[in-house]
């Protein structure tokens, strides 16, 4: 599977998410104490068309989702932003996407679809406690998806996710804006740990 096909099945599980959360706005209230992460138990996803999304449980700010595809299982934990900055610039729906694919040996992949077009040859920084990471940013259709630069570090991202309560992502826009995307990291272990059971 390609980076392009993952993108495709994983925004349309974002779209999914992005349409609940319209419909149920107090969802995602900022004000309101969170509830305990809960799991739904894991089970076969139905039949359904390719990559159609099955979303499998809501851990904090963090949604698992599995889908079925000709290339075997994907399964991925998915976080809309917390804060974007400065606030006043408009932009599309940005997702921060953490993916296992095993029939590839593909295991805690990270990717970042911006929502907008990042400056051309222009890296991104994830800042995560004490720790910053450099990522690519790469065009997809409209928007720009990011990778890390060093698939090496990924280990070490995803390690401090688990022990941070915030990641950032600092990016200059295609327009020469400097922009900041804030990712809540509370459930981020648990909705991990979910992934890892929808596909072992």
């Amino acid at each position: 599977m390609t980076h392009r096909s993952f993108v495709r099945i994983a925004v349309s599980a974002a779209l999914f998410f992005s349409a609940f959360l319209a419909l149920a706005p107090e969802a995602s209230a900022q004000a309101k104490k969170p509830e305990p992460a809960k799991a739904a138990p894991v089970k076969p996803a139905p039949a359904t068309a390719e990559g159609q999304p099955t979303q499998l449980g809501t851990f904090g700010s963090w949604n698992v989702y599995a889908s079925d595809t000709a290339n075997g299982r994907v399964c991925y934990a998915l976080a809309l932003p917390k804060e974007r900055l400065p606030a006043n610039l408009t932009r599309d729906p940005g997702y921060f996407f953490v993916s296992t694919r095993p029939k590839e040996n593909v295991r805690d992949e990270l990717s970042i679809v911006l929502g907008f077009p990042a400056k051309d040859g222009s890296d991104a920084q994830l800042v995560v406690g004490k720790s910053t990471f450099v990522a690519a940013p790469k065009m997809q259709a409209s928007t720009s998806v990011a990778w890390l630069k060093n698939p090496q570090d990924n280990a070490a991202v995803i390690e401090q996710m688990k022990k941070n309560p915030l990641l950032s992502l600092k990016v200059t826009s295609k327009r020469g804006n400097a922009l900041t995307e804030n990712y809540a990291l509370a459930g981020f272990g648990q909705a991990l740990d979910q992934v890892k059971k929808a596909c072992p």
